[in-house]
């Protein structure tokens, strides 16, 4: 028998795809009657709204359907109940780059990631380069842009 790969989220990342995945349901009669609107207008071969709330119709249930599926697989994680001195999901990391200049990242989920916000996954490069690694450490990770190097300075679970 297979086994469910678990899927780490942190409890905002967790409400965010419930929010989403409740206005994807309460989309789908809106999509129900335009079809049928489209419908009324006769010729469904030359009837663009009809193609197009049908497309929608496709697209809404696809996000649906992976929504749910995240969901069902999410292993919610809250950072504030972790402690220890490596970088685990959740950590928030501050590195010092190779000019000594600090920037700080959050260990998160692929769906919460925001690299210009400072949240990184946990599958990204970086993400993959700091778990297991603690205060001290020094990391190269080779990213698009070429090889950085970086200094572990502080952990925190907050």
């Amino acid at each position: 028998m297979a086994t469910v790969e678990k899927m780490p989220m942190l409890a905002e990342g967790h409400a965010k795809l419930t929010a989403d995945l409740k206005r994807l349901k309460e989309e789908r009669p809106q999509i129900v009657d335009a079809i049928e609107e489209a419908r009324a207008h006769g010729d469904l071969s030359e009837n663009a709204e009809y193609h197009a709330a049908k497309e929608r119709q496709g697209q809404v249930e696809a996000a649906i359907a992976d929504i749910e599926d995240r969901l069902a697989r999410a292993q919610v994680i809250d950072p504030r109940e972790l402690s220890g001195d490596r970088i685990v999901f959740g950590a928030t990391v501050t590195l010092l780059d190779e000019a000594d200049k600090p920037v700080k990242y959050q260990i998160v989920g692929q769906t919460e990631a925001d690299a210009k916000s400072g949240r990184i996954s946990y599958n990204s490069p970086l993400g993959r380069a700091l778990i297991g690694r603690q205060v001290d450490d020094e990391i190269e990770v080779t990213v698009p842009a070429g090889d950085k190097y970086y200094l572990v300075s502080k952990v925190e679970f907050i």
